[in-house]
């Protein structure tokens, strides 16, 4: 009976893989081929191998010799993100796959489309059934081989002399990716020092930024964060993406300017590796660093760590006639401020390569610093009576402390799916900051009753940002894909200021109720995205629609008064249109909509009066601007990988929040403040080119031409002209004999129109010495700048190198303002840390497959696939 019902199944088995083969194809004649492999090639980093070659081979009966040989059945090779498919493949049969790239150990796999047989499927003799090919079970037509990793083949590298860089610039969709990482005059400063070399980036003396005359959305490795430009430093960053129209897909806030991303250095090399460096500045600023990488089968730890200080100087004048006063006064007021103190910023991450194609990731950021800066102040005023002149004059010292302590922490998912492009991200972000800051003025007047004044301000507060954010990603075909996401984004700010005068009479000093505030203040924003993206031919296209709703609410502690806003659901539409001419040649047009909603620094009602001429308040009736930006583009890509992108944009702004200068009601006294201006527009043409005139020489240019209006008739009745303006920047590297390298950088803005500020000046009051009034009420004059570098690199594999460099050689990157309104005309010069000089010293290390975390069971730990993209 055993025996009969074995028979059964046998011969049912093989009537069902009977009906399974195609017509045309019988058993015994020509194998069908219609199987078909696919996979992911990654080197032993997880990074994609490209151009591999991939051929597959089958045993087949040599009718002369009598003897198996195998025959080439087809081949192709890997794409550029490491996929490669192969159709068209006998099903019976076993095949043998094999795979060979440069630098890179071959590779041999058998493949076969039939299920292994069960057990107690073989017969009495131990052989599969001869109706069933490869033994057992129904055919697989379609099989995924995962990932395969390819290991680095020693001895080919022996051989070889890798010389290949990246290249500075990459243009990746909608962004423009610039590496920076081989910066080398940026060595041992802060990221403030690398935009300055970014092109369609413009930075003040300040160290705010702007992208096309307005301030862009600041994220650090795609998210957002507490810390400011110059608590980054220059030496983690490895590249800066430059997103100036973004899609539905990116956070629809951050006005028109767009989005600037900084990444930060990452390492996923298997083994360890890593990096030391120190540097000095010519006022014995000490900047030093290292980061390490860990990488093996499953885990990759990377931590990193870093100390800047800071020994700014400035020096800045303001010369100012009052045209309201009677007499007409002329006030010249001269400052010298120095700043002494340091930060520390510290990495630590963790990806584990969970499967194939799952990775978790883990990593913390911390940050500490302590500053003390110190200014003097002198203020002259000449009031013009008839019968003469009479002057008085007062000087006021600074001496203060400030310090923050900022904490980060991300965790991330990411889930690769069989099928190529289809992908499930999720993070979690979590950003807080807490600062302390002290400041005592004391003010000496002359021919007073009084000799002096003595003010202090104490303060604290905290600043936290939290994000949930999940994208996916589903291609329907080759050609087109859906992508969809959802964010909540929650940001609270507490403020404590403290204001006390002294008073001779107690001989103590005396809280001031109103000029002290206790201020806390929270923002939430709801998103959800969707966008669709396909191809006819040479045209493709990317539609979007992106959703947000939001609240803010402030709230005064001392007298509990409230005010905030609620915004209903808000539609951010984008559309992509892209048409390759050539292969050479791409025409791209975009359009977005895009919104900036008020900052804790313009809405908070706190007025810093700690300098008379220069009173600051915010405004807590502020509502948010929305921008719509159209943008076209081409790009040319010529031989030598030399390139050109050449852009035409207009955008429009509705509510443009913008500093405004007033008097206090009720007073003679002048306070900047913020408004929303009636409308703006910024409309201008964009050429970035990067060439490449031999191996020894490179250079990129980019030149923004502009004009640029803000219309203020909603609250002044006028406005200032439309004013043309340009702005250029050149970036230079040469390879020198001897394997020194020097790099040449320079900018050049033309007049323009005041920036529009987009912060306050810290915790402390939003104020600031010389902030200019609303954009409609000046322009700053034309400026330069140039930095150079000269780098030496020595040891075995040019592990160490030694740099110097110098910025603002000429003392020419100063900011000079021209202000005039109805109670003044002023002039407002000032120049930050010209000829700084810095020596950097770097060394590298490292030693590939090291036996780290390695198991003690035979577990298969290979195949693991890219990290999480941070």
């Amino acid at each position: 009976m055993k025996k009969f019902i074995l028979a059964a199944v046998v011969f049912l088995t093989a009537i069902g893989t009977y009906a399974q083969i195609p017509a045309g194809a019988k058993p015994g004649g020509n194998m069908p081929a219609i199987g078909h492999i696919y996979g992911k090639l990654t080197d032993s980093d997880g990074k994609p191998v490209s151009n591999a070659s991939i051929i597959v081979l089958q045993g087949k009966m040599d009718t002369v010799t009598k003897k198996m040989k195998e025959v080439l059945v087809k081949g192709g090779t890997s794409a550029n993100n490491g996929d490669f498919s192969i159709d068209g493949l006998p099903v019976f049969g076993q095949l043998t796959l094999k795979i060979s790239a440069s630098g890179f150990a071959a590779v041999d796999q058998k493949v076969s489309f039939m299920k292994k047989p069960e057990a107690g499927q073989a017969t009495q003799s131990g052989t599969a059934p001869p109706s069933m090919p490869g033994g057992g079970g129904m055919p697989s037509f379609d099989k995924d081989l995962g990932s395969i990793k390819l290991k680095t083949d020693v001895t080919q590298l022996q051989s070889v002399s890798v010389t290949a860089s990246k290249p500075l610039v990459k243009f990746d969709g909608e962004k423009k990716v610039f590496n920076v990482d081989k910066n080398i005059v940026s060595a041992g400063g802060t990221a403030v020092d690398v935009m300055k070399n970014v092109p369609s980036v413009n930075v003040d003396i300040d160290g705010n930024v702007t992208m096309r005359n307005s301030p862009p959305q600041i994220f650090v490795d795609g998210r957002p964060t507490t810390l400011s430009l110059d608590q980054i430093p220059a030496d983690a960053i490895e590249s800066v993406e430059v997103i100036t129209n973004p899609s539905a897909k990116y956070d629809a806030s951050g006005g028109g300017a767009g989005v600037l991303n900084i990444v930060l250095k990452k390492n996923k090399k298997t083994g360890y590796n890593g990096n030391l460096r120190a540097g000095v500045d010519k006022r014995g600023g000490i900047n030093a660093g290292g980061d390490i990488n860990l990488r093996q089968n499953k885990f990759n730890v990377s931590a990193s760590g870093n100390l800047n200080q800071n020994r700014g100087r400035s020096t800045g004048i303001t010369d100012r006639t009052n045209i309201t006063d009677t007499p007409q006064t002329h006030t010249l007021q001269s400052i010298y401020g120095k700043t002494n103190g340091a930060f520390i910023f510290g990495k630590l991450g963790i990806d584990y390569f969970a499967t194939n194609r799952t990775t978790l990731s883990l990593s913390g950021v911390r940050v500490h610093g302590e500053f003390k800066p110190n200014d003097l102040l002198t203020t002259s005023t000449d009031s013009l009576y008839n019968t003469g002149k009479i002057s008085s004059a007062s000087n006021r010292t600074t001496s203060g402390k400030r310090e923050f302590n900022a904490y980060g922490l991300v965790g991330g998912f990411k889930h690769i799916f069989p099928k190529e492009g289809e992908e499930l991200t999720a993070d979690l972000n979590y950003f807080s900051g807490k600062n302390n800051n002290s400041s005592l003025y004391t003010t000496n007047y002359q021919s007073t009753v009084r000799n002096s004044d003595l003010q202090q301000i104490q303060g604290n507060g905290t600043n936290k940002n939290f994000t949930v954010q999940t994208d996916y990603v589903k291609p329907l075909n080759a050609k087109t894909k859906v992508e969809a996401g959802a964010r909540v984004a929650v940001r609270s700010i507490v403020s404590n200021n403290y204001n006390y005068y002294f008073d001779y009479n107690s001989n103590s000093y005396v809280l001031s109720s109103s000029a002290s505030d206790n201020y806390k203040n929270t923002d939430k924003v709801y998103a959800a995205y969707t966008t669709f993206s396909s191809a006819i031919k040479t045209f493709s296209y990317k539609v979007g629609l992106r959703a947000e709703s939001s609240e803010y609410t402030g709230t005064l502690v001392k007298t509990n008064q409230s005010f905030g806003n609620k915004y209903p659901i808000s539609l951010f539409p984008s559309v992509f249109l892209s048409q390759k001419i050539t292969d050479k040649d791409e025409l791209q047009l975009s359009y977005s909509r895009r919104i900036n909603r008020p900052n804790f620094f313009q809405l908070i009602p706190f007025t810093d009066s700690t300098d008379r001429l220069n009173i600051t308040q915010g405004n807590p009736g502020l509502v948010p601007e929305f921008t719509q930006s159209f943008e076209l583009s081409y790009l040319k890509t010529l031989k030598n990988r030399n390139s050109i992108l050449a852009s035409l944009y207009y955008k429009n702004t509705t509510d443009l929040i913008t500093r405004y200068l007033t008097k206090i009601p009720g007073s003679d006294l002048l306070i900047n403040t913020y408004i929303n201006a009636k409308t703006s527009y910024s409309a201008g043409g964009e050429l970035t080119s990067q060439v490449y005139p031999n191996k020894w020489l490179d250079f990129s240019t980019n030149i923004n031409v502009y004009n640029s209006k803000v219309n203020t008739d909603n609250v002044t009745g006028t406005s200032a002209d439309a004013l043309w303006s340009w702005f250029g920047k050149f970036n230079s590297n040469f390879k020198l004999p001897a394997k020194f390298s020097t790099q040449l950088s320079a900018t050049y803005q033309s007049k323009t129109n005041l920036p529009v500020r987009q912060g306050g000046g810290g915790f402390g009051g939003p104020g600031g010495f010389g902030q200019a009034q609303s954009a409609s009420q000046g322009y700053i004059k034309s400026f330069y700048g140039v930095d150079l570098a000269v780098k030496k690199t020595f040891m075995k594999n040019d592990a160490a190198s030694i740099t110097l460099n110098v910025s603002d050689i000429f003392r020419s990157r100063r900011t000079i303002q021209y202000s005039e309104s109805e109670f003044f005309v002023q002039t407002y010069d000032r120049i930050r840390d010209p000829q700084m000089f810095r020596l950097n010293f770097a060394y590298k290390f490292g030693k590939l497959d090291m036996n780290l975390f390695k198991r003690k069971t035979n577990a298969n730990t290979s195949g693991a696939t890219e990290g999480m993209q941070q």
